[in-house]
């Protein structure tokens, strides 16, 4: 039974989605907007309010936790300076999903995740 299981597998290893869910919060965080699929996108909503969460902190420790999961410097740098101050009044809801249709090759649903506006 799946009681209390709020992530999916995606079909990929602990390791191997690790991996995914950190290159694809880098390149939200780098353009601020990605395309994906809806399921992708909706855990990669916690992965990145996380991170903004810790860039509003702004302190030496959250700046090292950020740096545990975003391998680019100067990403962090980005998200620290920019990204960070830009949501301090904000309490949470960083992120946008906009559902976008089917992709053509097999029909999976896809969607827009992106930074919001201030």
């Amino acid at each position: 039974m799946r009681h209390a299981k709020h992530s999916t597998k995606f079909g990929r290893r602990a390791n191997h989605r690790t991996a995914m869910f950190r290159n694809m919060v880098t390149s939200l965080i780098r353009h601020g907007k990605i395309e994906t699929t809806q399921a992708k996108a909706m855990e990669l909503r916690a992965w990145a309010d996380h991170m903004i969460t810790l860039a509003k902190k702004g302190d030496l420790h959250s700046r090292r936790q950020a740096l545990a999961v975003i391998s680019d410097e100067k990403v962090v740098q980005q998200l620290f300076t920019e990204i960070g101050p830009r949501y301090a009044t904000r309490p949470g809801g960083y992120t946008r999903v906009t559902k976008l249709g089917p992709r053509s090759g097999d029909a999976a649903p896809m969607a827009l995740i992106e930074l919001m506006p201030e």
